[in-house]
């Protein structure tokens, strides 16, 4: 780094960083919610210290537990449903041995004194859907379960990741819209790089575009008809850090992101939320789940969302029809299926809008071009999009050691799409008064996808070390059409925008069109081992890719490329009794090119990916907080770069190689029944290491970030039942060229959110389940460019206000 510490780490921001590496709140109550959560065991009479330790490591539990008080000795069966402490004491039957507990909440093993008789084991008769699972929702901001990086139902605080999880509760009290909203208060990540986009989500995470996977597959990704997730259907989205190919497969370096729909619950609930806003926003939500017979083997679940708004761009609506129905069939104890499926239609344009340098990063005497007015051409311009999707989850448990579980989906995506475009800053830049000239992009493109996912998982010991080992075959094939035509318009006057013209679609040849099929097949294998309180994963995994294009504007010229790949992955981790729990793993990726290039000749190696990152984690004992911190050392390699060869001739091939080092700060807690906080902080330094850009910043990455979201309810006195909630978001400069250059420099920005809600149940019992919220972004309207890229700009999101009114029963 060429600057001095003053300017990488400002007071300010130090503030943030050392806030989080101190807890947020005083000793909690010895009852930890781990251990009074209820789950059904089936575990079988095995050696006892694995038995102990698989049972407090998937509670969240701190264990102490001597090898020379275990040895030898042999758990009694644990059958049944059970509290985690309750578990713990049926295993211990018979032994001579029995759990004391701290008063920090921690356990410890100790022998029962002569003459004393030891107390039965506590049985929990609840039901076992109380017990948080990775694929279940969350009670709170909190989540301790995950199965991002793993596939494997992992205690959060023991996955040696960097892993952020934005819960239901959390999605509602800020009122999130989409991705790039849900994603705003994690670390590592940039979302809404070109502002508000209507059409899809843009992020970057450590510096690399995620993969998004939905119920453990992944979404397809095209050019312009990629699926835009619907947050209202979703229980949790968990962000992973860094690669992951070893278990999923086809993944950037810098993570992906998870996400769980809503699934069927025996338990009836039912939702409906309507909400007005800024912009003529008009939303209505709704969600209900419950049995469809007495026993409860068949329940179902439906979603969806109906939306017709404006946006902050004249004449682009945001129009959203969605329904996602669900299905679940408890065939037997050990065997579930449960359908899951999707259709929504949107009708919308963009909102990014492509705007010049002129009158916004460069000051126009004339003045800046307004963030409302529409450049493009409404009678004209349209995205119409259609998704849909069909699959299912499938699980059976064969017995105590070996499970089994498939997912399935089948995928469309169907885009139209025509846009007007102004002239590029380099090419053809706005004159004295205003006046620029405009281009058309006429698309259409078809994405089909079908994906499947079968792993086996045995959980077993080996003498004092527990396995979960997974074995897993997946598959997936996508089948893209794509064709694109430009064409060209009226100028207008970036201004005073009137359209004066009608814009034709133009007939010519088009310059993509293209069919491209892509399969891909993976085998996996991974092993979870626990010894005491060591904790090492070890996995990989081989991938074939089989890529073939066909160039229909190059007299159907073909393109095949085949490509294989293994992707290792190491972690090991230790889990103090205090609650801290520090990692160092080692993790690769890898990543085949998704869209053709323009010339069939041209075919394009993976890019691949390697990190170190350690990382400490801390839950004190009983309580729902944990703090997170992790340095990464990140490489991509096989990166397209330019550079200038023999006779100082331009030449682009795939030497290049970026890397990327950061620190990562997070806190989460449900510090008390009343406040619930979020702050997270990120400290980057991204370098291109070849080419004509040597030594630059990566794109759309800025150096630093810090957030911080906290909501306060009342639940008793005068305010019980109202609350508020505030959250700051602070982003870095960054530079949309890889040239660094001015032209392409945003400067750093705050913004500030808000939302007040009121729980009309507590003023009268007759409104029980009703409910009033009102939720701002960019509270105080911060002026702001998002990115620019050296040729345009992009604004960034204007304040927005929405009122929600929610009846639950």
């Amino acid at each position: 780094m060429s600057r001095t510490l003053d300017t990488l780490l400002r007071p300010s921001l130090l503030a943030v960083a050392i806030a989080l590496g101190a807890p947020l709140a005083s000793p909690l109550l010895i009852a930890a919610e781990q251990a009074s959560s209820v789950r059904a065991y089936n575990l079988p009479a095995a050696p006892l210290a694995g038995t102990l330790n698989q049972i407090a490591s998937q509670a969240g539990l701190a264990l102490t537990l001597n090898p020379a008080l275990a040895s030898g000795k042999t758990s009694a069966p644990v059958q049944g449903p059970f509290d985690a402490q309750g578990a713990l004491r049926e295993a211990l039957r018979g032994t001579g041995l029995q759990l004391e507990q701290s008063s920090a909440g921690t356990f410890t093993l100790v022998a029962i004194p002569e003459g004393v008789m030891a107390l039965p084991a506590t049985n929990i008769t609840g039901q076992a859907g109380q017990q948080e699972s990775a694929w279940g929702p969350v009670q709170g901001y909190l989540a301790t379960r995950t199965a991002a990086g793993t596939k494997t139902d992992t205690a959060l605080v023991e996955a040696p990741r960097s892993i952020s999880v934005a819960t239901r509760e959390q999605m509602q009290d800020r009122n999130v819209q989409n991705l790039d909203d849900a994603v705003k208060y994690m670390p590592g990540i940039v979302s809404a790089s070109y502002g508000s986009d209507t059409r899809y989500d843009w992020m970057r995470v450590r510096g690399f575009e995620p993969t998004q996977f939905l119920d453990g597959l992944p979404l397809p990704r095209g050019v312009y008809a990629n699926p835009k997730a619907e947050t209202w259907n979703l229980d949790r989205i968990a962000l992973l850090r860094g690669p992951a190919s070893s278990v999923y497969g086809q993944t950037p370096p810098g993570g992906l992101l998870d996400m769980v729909s809503r699934r069927p619950s025996a338990e009836s609930s039912h939702a409906i939320q309507v909400q007005y806003g800024s912009d003529n926003y008009r939303q209505i939500n709704f969600a209900s789940t419950g049995k469809i017979d007495d026993d409860g083997r068949f329940l179902y679940g439906v979603s969806g969302v109906v939306r017709d708004a404006g946006t902050q761009v004249d004449h682009i609506d945001n129009k959203r029809y969605n329904i996602a129905p669900s299905l679940t069939w408890n065939i037997d104890t050990d065997t579930k299926l449960t359908l899951l499926s999707q259709f929504t239609r949107d009708d919308t344009g963009t909102t990014s809008q492509f705007l010049p340098i002129q009158g916004t990063k460069i000051k126009s005497p004339l003045g800046e071009i307004s963030h409302h007015k529409n450049l493009g051409d409404p009678d004209y311009e349209f995205y119409d999009r259609t998704y849909y999707a069909l699959g299912y989850a499938f699980e059976h448990r064969f017995n105590d050691t070996w499970q089994f579980k498939q997912n399935l989906r089948y995928t469309k995506s169907e885009l139209s799409f025509q846009q007007l475009t102004v002239g590029s800053y380099a090419y053809s830049p706005a004159d004295a008064a205003g006046t620029i000239s405009r281009s058309t992009t006429n698309v259409d493109e078809n994405i089909g996808q079908f994906a499947l996912d079968n792993h086996f998982q045995a959980d077993f010991a080996t003498g004092d070390i527990t396995h979960t080992v997974l074995l897993g075959l997946d598959h997936q094939r996508t089948d893209t059409s794509f064709r694109t035509i430009y064409g060209t318009a009226s100028s207008i006057n970036i201004f005073n925008p009137v359209n004066s013209v009608p814009t034709v679609r133009p007939t010519g040849d088009a310059y993509y069109d293209y069919n491209q099929k892509t399969v891909q097949t993976g085998l996996y294998a991974q092993d979870q081992m626990a010894l005491e309180n060591w904790r090492l994963t070890l996995g990989g995994r081989e991938d074939w890719v089989h890529q073939g294009t066909t160039y229909f504007n190059k007299l159907d010229a073909t393109n095949t490329d085949r490509s294989k790949n293994f992707s290792g992955n190491a972690a090991l981790s230790y889990v103090f009794e205090s609650g801290f729990v520090p990692y160092l793993s080692y993790a690769e990726s890898f990543q085949p090119a998704s869209n053709a290039s323009v010339d069939p000749v041209k075919s394009y190696k993976p890019t691949e990916g390697q990190q170190w990152e350690l990382g400490i984690k801390y839950q004190p004992p009983g309580s729902n907080t944990l703090l997170s911190a992790a340095v990464y050392d990140l490489t991509q390699k096989n990166v397209l770069v330019t550079r200038i060869g023999a006779g100082n001739q331009s030449i682009t091939d795939q030497a290049g190689e970026v890397k990327v080092k950061g620190l990562e700060l997070e806190a989460v807690s449900d510090v008390t029944e009343n406040l619930k906080v979020i702050a997270a902080y990120t400290l980057a330094k991204s370098e291109v290491q070849t080419g004509i850009y040597k030594g630059n910043r990566l794109q759309l990455m800025p150096n630093q970030q810090a957030s911080l979201w906290t909501d306060y309810t009342w639940h008793t006195g005068v305010l019980d039942g109202f609350g508020i909630g505030f959250g700051a978001r602070y982003t870095g400069n960054t530079y949309g060229d890889q040239a660094n250059t001015w032209l392409g420099k945003a400067n750093a920005y705050t913004v500030f959110d808000g939302a007040v809600h009121y729980d009309l149940g507590r003023l009268d019992n007759s409104l029980k389940g009703a409910s009033v919220k009102l939720n701002a972004t960019n509270l105080f309207n911060k002026d702001y460019l998002s990115t620019c890229d050296g040729n345009y700009c992009y604004f960034g999101d204007q304040r927005s206000v929405v009122a929600s009114a929610t009846y639950q029963w």
